[in-house]
């Protein structure tokens, strides 16, 4: 049982700075979308994007867009339903380590759906999560009523925190790796509750070279991928490893090197390469070449390696390396990749390829992975349905009235 105060052993309370558990644990749920969370979130999106300080954290500032009230009602009328709706109670949400600005998305989708959140940030200290912590704080007089279920809190693995805010969670929402995943789990949850869990993953792009070639913003173009890749050093889970080339193959040829250069002329304005990426880059890429036959193309530097496939091996997931390391291969057709799609798979960004080519992908192969799949640029954007999981109707219960 949660104590009346905080007493776990090395919990950092980033807000508020004090809580009595007891009276926080009796609040009731909400509706999904209740105004008073749309004008929060509203409000939130307003002071970030007021913040001088937020100018070097694209990630912040996409999410203080996401927050916006035009957005959220367009989300809104997306997840409308007839159905009587309630939030399940209290959440409690493990953040992901390498994404900072992950908790405050699973956080909104929370709030919107209309529950009381636990928030567990990463034990790493970002910039992103002092940034948003500090604005709902300032936020929270006015919005009173929405704020008073938010907790946002910073713990060690070796704490007992994990134990206790499972043992009263109504659902435990876990970002993470497989291996996190399976510890967070040894952690009992009462018998009605249940996980969502959002576990490693794998992504990959495909490209209509027939229609890159006549791409009149390629560097524009070659910003959205940095986004879906460099940003976050390709460790979240929707940004690709894996590229797909379609097209005549004279095109393929030429289109391949427009493409590079220009990924590689944003890579060098915008990213700083860490050494111990460039040694890893290597050593995947000869654990790669003991696998399977591979050919590394050439590169003036580290900042972006392409390792070229003669054929597609179904276990291509296995060989990944963050920081700019691109596989590629040149397909037939794009079901030419659909036996190596497994439950593994994630996103899939593409260019040049028509709605309902990919629509008929999907279905006619009847694919097992694959719960995302959208424009070059878009993959990292966070939707209310991710990883096949519909947050809405998931995190709140449906009440029957006959």
């Amino acid at each position: 049982m949660i104590p009346t105060q905080l007493s776990f052993d090395n919990v950092t309370l980033l807000f508020p700075k004090k809580l009595n558990w007891e009276k926080w644990k009796q609040q009731k749920s909400d509706i999904p979308f209740s105004d008073s969370v749309v004008e929060f979130l509203n409000a939130l999106s307003s002071l970030l994007l007021k913040d001088k300080g937020i100018r070097n954290y694209t990630d912040i500032v996409t999410f203080a867009f996401f927050c916006r009230k035009a957005n959220i009602l367009t989300l809104k009328k997306e997840h409308s339903s007839a159905e009587l709706r309630l939030g399940r109670g209290i959440l409690f949400h493990v953040a992901p380590s390498n994404v900072p600005i992950n908790f405050g998305y699973s956080l909104v989708a929370g709030l919107l759906s209309g529950n009381r959140n636990v928030v567990r940030v990463s034990a790493k200290e970002f910039p992103q999560v002092d940034i948003v912590a500090r604005a709902i704080a300032l936020l929270s007089e006015k919005y009173q009523n929405v704020t008073d279920r938010i907790v946002l809190v910073r713990y060690e693995r070796s704490s007992n925190a994990t134990t206790a805010f499972s043992a009263v969670c109504d659902v435990r929402i876990i970002w993470g790796g497989d291996e996190t995943i399976a510890q967070i789990r040894q952690s009992p949850i009462p018998p009605r509750s249940f996980d969502v869990t959002f576990a490693d993953r794998y992504s990959l792009a495909v490209i209509n070279a027939d229609e890159l070639i006549h791409e009149p913003e390629m560097k524009k173009l070659a910003a959205s991928f940095y986004n879906d890749t460099y940003l976050f050093d390709q460790n979240a889970c929707s940004a690709p490893h894996l590229l797909i080339w379609l097209g005549n193959r004279e095109n393929i040829q030429a289109a391949q090197e427009k493409f590079w250069n220009s990924v590689h002329e944003v890579v060098r304005e915008k990213y700083e390469l860490q050494p111990a990426l460039a040694v890893n880059k290597l050593t995947a890429f000869y654990r790669q070449a003991v696998a399977m036959p591979v050919k590394k193309e050439a590169s003036q530097d580290n900042l972006v390696w392409r390792v070229v496939l003669e054929k597609l091996p179904d276990n291509i997931d296995e060989f990944r390396c963050a920081g700019g390391y691109f596989t590629e291969f040149i397909a037939s057709s794009i079901d030419e990749i659909a036996p190596i799609i497994k439950n593994k798979y994630q996103t899939l960004g593409y260019y040049g390829i028509k709605r309902d080519l990919l629509t008929n992908f999907v279905i006619g192969n009847r694919l097992p992975g694959l719960d995302r799949l959208v424009p070059i640029g878009e993959t990292t954007a966070f939707a209310l349905t991710w990883d096949g999981y519909d947050l809405i109707k998931t995190l709140t219960r449906r009440v029957s009235v006959m």
